[in-house]
Parts: C-alpha cells; sequence; structure tokens
C-alpha cells in the first residue's frame, strides 16, 4: 500500500494541475478555428446576414406561388452557406432587394433544402415543389421571372449588378441608363464625413 506524507501531497497537486493545464492548451490548440471569410469555402453561418448585412431575405417570407398569383416580377438565387461564390453574389442579392424589393419578390434558396427528385415530397416540401424545377444543379445560379411567369434571365455563376439591373428594367419597362452618364455611388455605412469635423 502506498501512503504519502502530509509535506509531499502539495506538491504532488500542484504538478498536477501543470500538468492538466499544459495537456488542456495543448488540446485546445490544435483545434483549427473557423474564422468568418469572403474567400474560402467555410459555412459560417447564412450569408446574408454575414457577407450582404441583410438579415431580411432569409427565411424566405414567401413562397414562389404567392408571388405569382400577385403577378409580381421573382428573382431565384438557388444558394448554399459554404461556397465562395455565393458569398460574395450575397451582396448583389442584397442591392437587387434595395433597389427592386418593393417591386419584384426576392427568394434566395438554400439548395440544401430542396425535394431530392424521385423521394416523396414531405409537407416541408411543398413551397419548394414549384421552385425546383429552375435549378440546374450549380449554385449560385440566378433566375429573374416576369409577372407572367415567364423566365427572363438564367445564369449560373456570379452576376453583376448591372446586368440584373438590365433585366429587372427590362421587366419593369423603365429607361435603362445611360452609359456616358456617371452613376450614383452608394454611401459606406461607416463612413467618415470630414465636412462635419471642425
Amino acid at each position: 500500500m502506498l501512503t504519502f506524507s502530509s509535506a509531499l501531497l502539495p506538491t504532488l497537486v500542484r504538478w498536477l494541475c501543470c500538468l492538466l493545464l499544459v495537456v488542456g492548451c495543448w488540446g485546445f490548440g490544435s483545434f483549427s478555428t473557423a474564422h468568418a471569410a469572403l474567400d474560402n469555402d467555410r459555412f459560417d453561418g447564412n450569408i446574408f446576414v454575414l457577407y450582404a448585412g441583410n438579415g431580411s431575405l432569409v427565411p424566405v417570407h414567401e413562397t414562389l406561388t404567392q408571388a405569382q398569383t400577385q403577378h409580381r416580377p421573382v428573382l431565384l438565387v438557388f444558394y448554399v452557406d459554404d461556397s465562395l461564390d455565393c458569398k460574395a453574389f450575397a451582396i448583389t442579392v442584397s442591392r437587387i432587394q434595395e433597389a427592386y424589393g418593393r417591386r419584384a419578390s426576392i427568394l434566395p434558396i438554400n439548395v440544401d433544402a430542396l425535394p431530392i427528385a424521385g423521394q416523396a415530397a414531405t409537407t416541408n416540401d411543398a413551397d419548394l415543389l414549384p421552385v425546383a424545377p429552375y435549378y440546374r444543379g450549380g449554385v449560385p445560379q440566378a433566375v429573374i421571372l416576369d409577372g407572367s411567369g415567364n423566365v427572363r434571365f438564367d445564369q449560373l455563376g456570379i452576376v453583376s449588378f448591372e446586368t440584373l439591373d438590365t433585366v429587372f428594367r427590362d421587366v419593369f419597362d423603365l429607361d435603362q441608363p445611360e452609359a456616358d452618364v456617371p452613376q450614383l455611388q452608394r454611401r459606406a455605412y461607416n463612413e467618415f464625413n470630414t465636412e462635419l469635423t471642425p
């Protein structure tokens, strides 16, 4: 039977605590951290909240069927949260909502939620069934439907704001911007105004 002297016990406890601290620090230090970044394919959370600053786009507040019943033009955006291209495109989608969100329905669709072909649809899939036929298997994908439900634009990959703006201007029968007129630039929300400083 082992016996410890009372003088040796505090030293042993101190060494044991130090050993546990070293092992704990080594264990926590060996895990890689996942930082939200626009330049990688890691899952960071919802891309519209993180990169576009627009949590109003998700969850989607209406369905394709509701928008078509009201004869509203629709922008379907097929995306996944762990795609570098989708993260970059989220900013453009937010700008489109800013410009056309009152007159058109902007519907971001996470393709991971789409029903799988050949499987029986569940009640959760009912809202996504009308959307599924427009998906072509890649992300990001932008599809613009006019008020009659006709496809006016369908493209895979990152699409510029100007391209989508041109299609929406055509759908709404608005004048196209002239090439020689300088376009207004958006102000940054945290922009420092030197005119207000003394």
